[in-house]
């Protein structure tokens, strides 16, 4: 990380989930652009290491061990971010935890983990900022992170599934109440190689790369929108800066070489019957009316070109 642009200068920024991939690196490119940051992880070693590369770099950091959830732990982040430099100006909710498998097997508690770190999580922090936003009277940026697996489903991932549209939801929401308060709320859908990924053996061959700082090939750059943490960093940095004051509400992509701005749910075909529909008549109509229109779900992965195929032992 090199501290050479200032267009955050002054600002102070909350990053939840920031000891490490993603979460860092959105942390370590809000630092670069000027802001102070307040670093969140489970973990003291790794939120310490997180600290130590943006202050090493000339950045302020200081860093809140808490699991992301609870009233408690947001309202420790807010403070911290106040005691420590004054004010709050940016929050971005990236903290997460996976629980997969598919829902005749999915536990109460894998569900209610994986809800209450995503969307309660979100909107304990949320909350927290938008109260400290509307009492500073200076507007705000908060940049909730979602997944392409909240916009379009994903086998096993049922309470992922659910937080992550849960979060666009909200994000939608919050646009609107925060409005008159100059307060931007926008989410972030991103692809990249992160312990996440790791275990996907579709992206195997990407994530290697990676680990040994070589640039993935364009395949996954571009067809794929598949990068490292650090591609999608700049469309946060960019979210958090008065560049983007015009721009709330909105579902922004991002990976590789790639950047996407997301449609909300749309209707996508009407029909009508006088006196309103029947079993009957939906049984004889509802194929030739909206057959063609049914909606997809799940991302439909290109096939891997035949250098990247893995090799059979």
């Amino acid at each position: 990380m090199t501290l050479t642009s200032k267009t955050l200068t002054g600002k102070v920024a909350i990053v939840t989930g920031s000891g490490r991939g993603l979460g860092l690196a959105y942390a370590q490119e809000l630092a670069r652009q000027g802001a102070s940051v307040v670093i969140n992880d489970v973990d003291q070693l790794i939120a310490d290491d997180a600290v130590a590369s943006i202050v090493t770099e000339g950045g302020q950091a200081v860093a809140v061990v808490a699991p992301v959830g609870s009233t408690a732990t947001a309202q420790q982040l807010v403070a911290q971010a106040v005691e420590s430099f004054g004010r709050l100006d940016i929050l971005v909710t990236n903290a997460g935890v996976l629980r997969d498998t598919v829902v005749w097997k999915m536990t109460d508690d894998d569900f209610d983990t994986v809800i209450n770190v995503h969307l309660r999580g979100t909107f304990t922090c949320v909350r927290e900022a938008a109260i400290r936003f509307r009492e500073q009277g200076e507007g705000g940026r908060i940049i909730c992170i979602g997944s392409p697996t909240g916009q379009r489903g994903n086998f096993g991932q049922t309470n992922y599934a659910a937080a992550k549209a849960g979060i666009v939801g909200m994000v939608r929401t919050w646009s609107m109440e925060l409005a008159r308060a100059n307060v931007t709320v926008n989410a972030v859908v991103p692809v990249a190689a992160t312990a996440m990924t790791d275990t996907v053996p579709f992206f195997k061959a990407f994530n290697d790369a990676a680990a040994r700082g070589e640039t993935m090939p364009p395949f996954a750059r571009r067809v794929l929108g598949y990068g490292t943490p650090q591609d999608v960093a700049g469309v946060v940095g960019f979210l958090a800066s008065d560049a983007a004051a015009g721009i709330t509400g909105q579902v922004v992509g991002s990976g590789g070489d790639r950047v996407q701005l997301w449609s909300h749910p749309e209707v996508v075909a009407t029909a009508f019957e006088t006196g309103g529909w029947t079993v009957e008549s939906l049984s004889e109509d509802f194929s030739s009316l909206f057959g063609d229109k049914l909606q997809s779900v799940g991302e439909k992965l290109p096939e891997l070109p035949a250098e990247l195929q893995p090799v059979a032992k």
